[in-house]
């Protein structure tokens, strides 16, 4: 079983916004720490969530549990549905992705067990590229 913890991050509304991935298990140990492009915090969430389902389907087609301090994110993947249109695009394809596993799982953690994901994603607010 993988896994896989993510946060997003974001200086502003929007503003300078970075994604933080950490995954383990199965013998893997990887952090991500990646830049993208100025948006919001739920933004930055959900596009955490995808890029990490992307790195965690390149290492296993079994089980995923993914955690994610977001209660939006976690409670629109468990829906199947988000309002906010923006959100609609990257929601269908984080769903997509979650097909792929034997089992998907997403849970809700608190803020202070996300802490190497959160680190991760301020880190590459603050790289200067």
């Amino acid at each position: 079983m993988l896994e896989l913890y993510v946060d997003g991050a974001s200086a502003g509304n929007p503003g300078k916004s970075g994604i933080g991935i950490y995954i383990k298990g199965e013998g893997h140990q990887l952090k991500f720490s990646e830049r993208i492009e100025p948006t919001n915090n739920h933004s930055a969430e959900f596009q955490a969530l995808l890029r990490g389902l992307e790195e965690a389907a390149k290492l296993t087609t079994g089980i995923v549990s993914a955690r994610s301090d977001s209660q939006i994110v976690v409670m629109a993947v468990e829906k199947e549905f988000v309002k906010n249109e923006a959100h609609k695009p990257i929601l269908a394809q984080i769903l997509t992705i979650a097909t792929t596993f034997d089992f998907f799982f997403i849970k809700w953690i608190p803020d202070v067990e996300n802490r190497a994901a959160d680190a991760l994603a301020r880190e590459a607010i603050h790289r200067k590229d």
